[in-house]
């Protein structure tokens, strides 16, 4: 299983628009961070959770010229703005593209891309396959996902564990219940958006702790905010098993 870190930012990235913080003026390339997505490659199958505004970008900087299904974490934009640039695979592969979510995230999609939905469609519009996903295991071209249901404050939210990998993005609340399920991972990405308390998010120290009771192997941090500060400094902070990810990162597991 090879998993990319598409973007590892916050809903506005890095650079923010104005801000002259050191952070946004950094030429680290670590410290520059699209809207966040992964990609998944596992049992010859291709996936992309999220298609944030730069999907279009991050298809392009990562020479991804395969994607088998879209799975969707939530509605808000900064994680589906980008779900027109699905038709780019449509036409590669000559085929509908299937994308999962809760009810919720697809009524969502029906609203926001009403023509893709009309009766008559507008020749060239994305072709997709709807399937609703609720808080049960289910299958992606035979690839089993595991959802995990927690808070992004008051909103629910769907994190996935494909294997021995989870993935949690928009998250400041995971029940006891669903902790269970993400216990014995290799490797865990999780959202830790900056130190100070955030009413949506987790800070820097609740997802150390939140990893302390997980104990997966490897964490990687990310919806990461110029908050936060830079790539380099905050790692110096961290322990061996915990790390910053950064666009582009690739990670490499079992898929066992």
């Amino acid at each position: 299983m090879v998993i990319t870190l598409l973007g590892t930012g916050t809903s506005s990235g890095i650079p923010l628009i104005g801000c002259h913080c050191d952070v946004c003026r950094s030429l680290d390339y670590r410290d520059k961070r699209l809207r966040v997505s992964i990609y998944i490659e596992t049992q010859g199958k291709c996936f992309v959770i999220d298609t944030g505004p730069d999907f279009r970008q991050q298809m392009l900087r990562e020479n991804i010229i395969k994607l088998d299904a879209v799975i969707f974490t939530h509605q808000h934009k900064d994680h589906t703005a980008g779900l027109d640039d699905v038709r780019a695979f449509n036409f590669l592969q000559n085929k509908d593209m299937p994308v999962f979510g809760r009810l919720q995230v697809l009524e969502q999609l029906k609203r926001e891309f009403e023509y893709v939905f009309a009766k008559y469609g507008y020749p060239g519009i994305p072709r997709l396959q709807i399937h609703e996903i609720t808080n049960t295991p289910f299958e992606v071209l035979g690839v089993p996902f595991m959802p995990i249901d927690v808070l992004h404050h008051r909103l629910p939210v769907f994190g996935f564990r494909i294997g021995n990998f989870a993935y949690l993005t928009d998250v400041n609340s995971i029940s006891e219940s669903e902790q269970q399920k993400l216990l014995n991972l290799e490797v865990l990405v999780l959202g830790a958006l900056q130190r100070e308390p955030h009413i949506s998010h987790f800070t820097l120290q609740q997802a150390i702790d939140t990893v302390n009771i997980l104990q997966p192997k490897v964490t990687y941090f990310t919806h990461l905010s110029h908050k936060m500060g830079r790539h380099a400094e905050v790692e110096k902070e961290l322990p061996p098993h915990i790390k910053l990810g950064y666009d582009g990162l690739k990670i490499r597991l079992s898929e066992t």
